[in-house]
């Protein structure tokens, strides 16, 4: 393995660099706010926990993230079921774990630090109006829109080619929406840059926000850039 975090790994500091493992510590009722700053083998005693058990989960989380995160394939030749694969086994998958496992946090945020900072309240209303579109987004994309692209490249007859051009321009409409959404969030979080002394939520928050960010511009990337210029030129 590349990177390991280890026993003596400090637990603010493993979230910090890798976020997703808040909800591995959440499930394990580790402290990684208040309590973050102790070695992950004294949280892991302080909850009679197995350190085999959560160091392995931990790393095997970050590891599957890290080797995602490096494919290095040639999108523009391979198949379309093979971009369309890796787009809904990483970034559909990301998202249907991440939007849902983030949105408590974000209302933690605002129900806790609204009434001094009424941006949270923006942030709040502005994630959950993302993450009820993308979730929409993703299941019709899955079992209307990517069948008719594998449909049409193996039978590119002119009625299939109609029915994808409205469905591209349908798709790219919505992404500009979602990829709209996500800069006013960059705008509304100053660039996720959570306020001098903001709890460890608050941080973690503006973390995954960014994080969310950096996954949806390259998932818009591979299927604006990449898969729909092939299929609507396929003809």
């Amino acid at each position: 393995m590349e990177h390991t975090f280890t026993e003596t790994s400090i637990v603010g500091e493993i979230v910090t660099q890798f976020p997703k493992a808040s909800d591995l510590f959440k499930s394990y009722k580790i402290d990684f706010c208040c309590g973050g700053n102790k070695p992950l083998i004294d949280a892991i005693h302080e909850r009679n926990l197995s350190a085999t058990e959560v160091l392995t989960e931990l790393n095997t989380l970050y590891n599957n993230m890290k080797r995602l995160n490096e494919s290095e394939i040639d999108w523009k030749n391979a198949s379309y079921r093979e971009l369309i694969d890796y787009v809904i086994n990483k970034h559909h998958r990301y998202l249907n774990e991440e939007l849902p496992q983030l949105s408590p946090y974000v209302t933690k945020v605002v129900r806790v630090h609204g009434a001094s900072q009424p941006h949270l309240a923006q942030i709040h209303k502005l994630f959950h109006e993302l993450k009820m579109e993308l979730e929409q987004h993703l299941i019709k994309e899955e079992t209307e829109d990517f069948p008719l692209i594998l449909e049409f490249e193996q039978n590119p007859i002119e009625e299939n080619y109609v029915n994808l051009r409205k469905v591209v321009d349908k798709l790219e409409n919505e992404h500009n929406h979602a990829g709209n959404i996500i800069k006013e969030l960059r705008k509304v979080t100053n660039d996720f840059t959570p306020p001098e002394g903001a709890c460890g939520t608050y941080r973690l928050v503006y973390q995954r926000l960014e994080a969310l960010e950096s996954d949806l511009f390259e998932h818009i990337h591979l299927e604006n850039n990449i898969l729909f210029p092939r299929a609507i030129t396929r003809v």
